[in-house]
């Protein structure tokens, strides 16, 4: 089998390049017959050299977010604990971070295709737990297991809705049963984390807390607003060894502490670099915004007048001055939005419905929807760049006539029951990012879109007929040429900029900052976070 990602050189011109062609600034769809396999049996290899890396060093790093949830790989969502388990866990199949390139991790080759339903992996020898215990196809097939449960609302069940089962082969190779042809089959199995079945079902609230994996480092410890502390995992035998004894990841949501740490050399690394220190951090380490798909977003509680007419909130998105508000808040490191993906991107098709300022047109939706006097709380997460943002978007609402209460809170808060989970708001603001999990259009439109976890549990879409509609065209989608894919996933993408119950305001550019004098490998990524697989101190 085949995938277009392998063909790309090892080691390119310029880094730009590479990252453009293997689709850091935007992957190709998945549905086309080059992604039915997941790459070779080799890690993707970075183009900087690892010669001088010193593995007796530690890494330190700068986390933007706070710990929002636990490590459970079925159940973790949080932007911090998601980069925390790229290190911890193994699919069968990876994702590079950075390149998205994906390889085999515990899978030992290939998925194997059976037919059109049906494929077959098997596992690499000697694979161990964190805890000693070898990895077996039940745990395997456990893993899945729970994640595709409705019993336990996995986050991640939307994105293998297509798997119909998975059973135990031999000792070493479990088969999956496809409910419908799926293309991508290889590399989106990545999103399913393979766990011991013996640990996490015993007290999964306690797995949560302390996690088990197979990955090249070891949890250690973690503090919600302190640091994150990992050990190397010797007994590791894949294909991305840790280059590190050890790694402390500072969780600094202050801006300003983030920064003082690069600066001062108590890290070697930051994420999120606050877009007004970008120069000065120039002058002593590397620093480089890359563009995303990660978007901002506005989403409506559509279970609540007068949010659930749509001319209410397209009035509420046609007030903002976007351009206005990216050069001030983010100096400029931001796109507008024109679709529900960004521009650049082999996904991008530009909306049907686009959001340029008109203050005038947004004065004329809300009094054609019979609506005056409108007063909402805007809640947003407390992330430094987006409290930048939302007084702009506060300023814009209230020259419409709509008087706006901000109320910035931790993500926790944010998407707890008293808030986003019991539907008791009015309108969020809020970063998301699913390309962390893949870059086809039907895993990123899947995360928002499909089924229940925010549709219906959210924002409360779920019983409209443009939900159902969406539903029907993402099935359509995945057994669909190539063309005829891309045709629906226009139509899905008009569907959703007409209807704006969660839409994006901008997508942004993702500054990061390292010394490449102390760390080799290191490349910033396309999502949020950070990533030392295949990274390594030399100094």
């Amino acid at each position: 089998m085949s995938n277009t990602l392998q063909n790309l050189p090892a080691t390119p011109a310029s880094r730009r390049t590479f990252l453009k062609a293997a689709g850091v600034l935007g992957a190709a769809t998945a549905f086309t017959a080059t992604l039915a396999a997941c790459g070779s049996n080799d890690a993707p290899k970075d183009s900087a050299t690892t010669a001088a890396v010193n593995k007796d060093l530690s890494i330190e790093a700068g986390i933007s977010y706070s710990l929002s949830t636990g490590f459970d790989p079925m159940s973790s969502s949080g932007a911090t604990p998601l980069a925390a388990n790229l290190h911890i866990f193994e699919g069968l199949v990876e994702l590079h971070p950075a390149t998205r390139k994906p390889y085999n991790a515990l899978a030992a080759a290939d998925p194997k295709k059976v037919d059109d339903t049906t494929y077959q992996v098997t596992i690499r020898d000697g694979a161990k737990f964190h805890d000693g215990t070898p990895v077996t196809t039940d745990d395997v097939v456990y893993s899945f297991e729970r994640v595709k449960d409705p019993a336990n609302k996995a986050l991640f069940a939307q994105f293998i809705f297509f798997i119909e089962s998975v059973t135990k082969v031999d000792e070493k190779t479990v088969e999956f049963k496809l409910n419908t042809p799926f293309a991508g089959f290889g590399p989106r199995i990545s999103v399913v984390k393979v766990v011991p079945k013996a640990t996490a079902s015993a007290d999964q609230k306690a797995f949560d807390a302390k996690p088990i994996g197979t990955g090249p480092y070891k949890f250690v410890s973690a503090a919600k607003d302190d640091k994150i502390v990992f050990a190397r995992n010797d007994e590791y035998n894949g294909p991305m060894p840790a280059l590190a004894k050890d790694m402390t990841w500072f969780l600094l949501s202050d801006a300003s502490a983030r920064v003082t740490a690069m600066q001062s050399g108590r890290v070697q690394a930051i994420e999120d670099v606050p877009y007004l220190d970008v120069d000065a951090l120039k002058s002593k380490v590397d620093v480089e915004a890359v563009q995303s798909f990660g978007l901002m977003f506005l989403m409506f509680n559509l279970s609540k007048a007068p949010f659930d007419k749509k001319e209410v909130r397209q009035a509420l998105h046609y007030a903002l001055d976007k351009e206005s508000i990216i050069k001030t808040a983010l100096l400029g490191n931001a796109t507008a939005a024109s679709s529900y993906f960004q521009e650049g991107s082999p996904n991008y098709q530009k909306a049907s419905t686009v959001y340029t300022y008109d203050a005038d047109k947004a004065k004329s939706l809300l009094s054609g929807a019979g609506v005056s006097g409108l007063k909402l709380t805007l809640t947003s997460t407390d992330t430094a760049w987006v409290k930048d943002v939302v007084p702009l978007i506060k300023k814009n609402w209230d020259a419409i006539g709509v008087e706006t209460t901000l109320e910035p809170l931790q993500s926790s808060a944010v998407y707890g029951p008293d808030k986003v989970g019991g539907l008791k708001y009015d309108v969020v603001a809020a970063p998301g990012d699913p390309s962390v999990f893949g870059n086809d259009a039907d895993i990123l439109l899947s995360w928002f879109f499909r089924g229940d976890t925010w549709a219906k549990n959210r924002f409360a879409w779920n019983d409209s007929a443009e939900y159902k509609e969406v539903q029907t065209k993402l099935n359509a989608a995945l057994a669909a040429s190539e063309a005829d894919a891309k045709k629906l996933y226009s139509e899905i993408i008009n569907i959703i900029a007409e209807e704006a119950p969660l839409y994006p305001i901008f997508h942004r550019k993702l500054p990061t900052a390292w010394d490449s004098k102390k760390l080799s490998g290191f490349a910033p990524l396309p999502t949020t976070g950070v990533a030392f697989i295949g990274v390594g101190r030399t100094s």
